[in-house]
């Protein structure tokens, strides 16, 4: 797990080292850096050594001394890999270096390379033969990778704020990028915080021919891979049992081959379905006692789970440990978290997580989360809503619709975890707008009308939601589950669970693994029909029965708490507080100011929107 960096045109070495140094929290074992002056090609890397800790390092060179790579994550079946490599004759300079296996795998295959491999990437080879980079990011973007192509000059790298220390392009925030971040709660790919500063999304290769630098056309993007929903056309006499079987074989090979690690290596555990089942499966391949497991507690009991966190690190035995994140620890890691969030982030969890991986880090250097399964298998509350939403808006014509809407407003705020009343009037809001916007606006920061009046004037509604739209209208099924499902897939995991899970490990030098997003699994798991993901009320449903065997149902069937955290009840109290520059970034700054009064005075729930202000820089 490391941190990556590169120039393409005008620079130098002194530039590169900057770039990479800025970010040593990401790779604090070692820094490495080359230059071409000839081709105008500088690369720079940050390494947290994880495998082959004394032959890693980069960038590396092949043994021919042709092709050069910068890399950050991990290629989990690099064994495999290369076996079959040294079966074609390729020689390997490293002991067991999967950043090695890319090289000779690119070699071998050219850019389909990265269909073979089962991990989380980013990377850059530079190919001198070709006289060409290569970029690639994994299937879900997992790890980041932004760039920039102006005034001739390529430049990429791990984190937005790098690009700050190249003075040949020009960097200016986005209005649009900037409305969207209130729209949904994060900036989508491909668009980031400045204008012309992108990221590669995920699934996603790119070439940049060197000797076509300077006309402006030599950078070509295209999709080596797409998530689809593809239901199974044949469903077995026996479906549960059947696919539950599998099921459990596929998450229990990933979660073993993401054991593999040279350094310390622990399991997240919340106490939820998905982090349980991995330590119910990782607890087969350590030691009875020895298996680290670590969870967050909240003061605040609505949004407390660390008691079932205990429950199954002593139904498995694990070392477990629990720190607990208060108000008081929340606002002395805050200032640490916002002065290297260089992409404004509105998931309050980020908070916990940072605190969680702080944590976690004292103790292993790698740690095993269950990111991926609430999107993959319909874990979250929206599923629910879903059949009620539809005939709600089928039957109530609209102008009786905004008078509930208003009626339900007079309803006394709450601030406990997903409470009632939060849940209502974000579905109602939602229900204004057709389906295709419905999860948007239910998860939003911000309404659009709230929009248009915090920016003065008026953002058609399919422009701001335009990604939301796009990933509706792409699923090829015409159930709502599983256009859901792929808003949730395609989107949501991308642009708001990975990065905040990537930031938030990233800045304690801790490299996290999903098991839950390994591509045999995420095959497998694409195919199951709606029905066995969300029925009868009863989301992930194949994936709870599939674990009947290994955790109690007091686990698999307790209502589901998520990450949160109690900020609007803390901004009520006056414990977090907004900078007045923060609310001078829009244009209706009075109706910002409004937004935080009425909040403040208990009238409505604005703490998505106060949480969004305030994390701007």
């Amino acid at each position: 797990m490391c941190g990556i960096a590169g120039i393409l045109g005008q620079g130098d070495i002194n530039i590169i080292k900057k770039m990479t140094q800025s970010m040593s929290y990401r790779g604090p074992d070692a820094d490495g850096h080359v230059e071409d002056t000839t081709n105008r090609v500088y690369l720079g890397h940050r390494r947290l050594s994880i495998l082959d800790l004394s032959g890693g390092a980069q960038p590396m060179w092949d043994h021919s001394k042709t092709f050069c790579i910068v890399f950050n994550g991990e290629i989990y079946n690099f064994g495999e890999i290369r076996n079959e490599l040294v079966k074609l004759g390729h020689k390997f300079l490293t002991d067991h270096s999967d950043t090695e296996v890319i090289l000779e795998a690119y070699k071998e295959w050219g850019q389909s390379c990265v269909s073979k491999f089962n991990g989380m990437w980013a990377f850059a080879i530079y190919d001198t033969l070709r006289k060409e980079v290569f970029l690639s990011r994994d299937r879900f973007g997992k790890k980041p990778l932004y760039y920039s192509y102006q005034n001739g000059n390529f430049v990429f790298a791990s984190e937005l704020h790098l690009f700050k220390q190249y003075p040949h392009i020009d960097i200016e925030k986005s209005t649009l990028a900037l409305k969207k971040y209130f729209a949904y709660g994060y900036i989508p790919a491909p668009l980031s915080y400045y204008n012309n500063i992108y990221k590669l999304p995920g699934g996603h290769n790119a070439t940049i021919k060197l000797q076509d630098l300077s006309s402006g056309y030599a950078l070509k993007i295209h999709r080596y891979w797409d998530f689809q929903i593809e239901p199974f056309t044949s469903i077995p006499k026996n479906p549960e049992k059947v696919w539950s079987e599998e099921l459990i074989s596929l998450l229990d090979s990933a979660v073993k081959i993401r054991m593999i690690s040279d350094v310390p290596l622990g399991v997240f555990l919340s106490g939820g379905v998905d982090s349980s089942s991995i330590v119910a499966l990782a607890s087969r391949y350590a030691p009875k006692g020895s298996l680290k497991t670590f969870s967050i507690g909240f003061s605040e009991a609505s949004f407390d789970e660390s008691i079932y966190a205990k429950l199954v690190a002593d139904q498995f035995q694990t070392d477990h440990r629990t720190d607990q994140l208060s108000i008081e620890k929340s606002l002395e890691i805050l200032p640490d978290v916002l002065a290297r969030l260089d992409e404004p982030m509105g998931d309050a969890s980020l908070l916990p997580t940072y605190l969680l991986t702080k944590f976690t880090r004292q103790f292993v250097t790698v740690a095993l989360a269950g990111d991926g399964g609430d999107e993959i298998f319909a874990g979250y509350d929206p599923f629910v809503a879903l059949s009620k939403a539809n005939l709600y808006s089928k039957f109530i014509p609209k102008p009786i619709h905004e008078g509930i809407r208003m009626l339900l407003n007079f309803l006394p705020v709450s601030h406990r975890n997903m409470s009632l009343d939060f849940k209502i009037k974000r579905t109602l809001r939602g229900l204004s707008y057709p389906k295709q916007y419905w999860l948007p606006v239910w998860m939003g920061p911000s309404s659009l009308e709230d929009i248009n009046q915090l920016f003065g004037d008026k953002t058609p509604q399919e422009e701001l939601y335009s990604e939301a739209i796009q990933y509706w209208e792409d699923c090829k099924q015409e159930n709502l589950v599983d256009k859901t499902l792929n808003f949730y897939t395609k989107m949501y995991l991308q642009d708001d669970i990975l990065v905040k899970a990537d930031r938030a490990s990233m800045m304690n030098s801790l490299e996290v693994r999903a098991p839950f997003l390994d591509i045999n699994l995420i095959n497998f798991a694409r195919c199951i029909p709606w029905q066995y993901k969300y029925r009868n009320g009863e989301t992930k449903y194949i994936l709870k029965k599939a674990l009947e065997p290994y955790l109690p149902n007091e686990i698999l069937y307790r209502k589901k708490k998520g990450f949160g955290v109690p900020i609007g009840k803390w901004f009520q109290e006056g414990k977090l507080q907004i900078e007045p520059s923060n609310l001078g970034v829009f244009p209706n700054s009075d109706y910002a100011k409004s937004k935080v009064s009425s909040h403040m005075k208990g009238k409505s729930d604005e703490r998505a929107f106060l949480w969004n202000t305030m994390v701007l820089k």
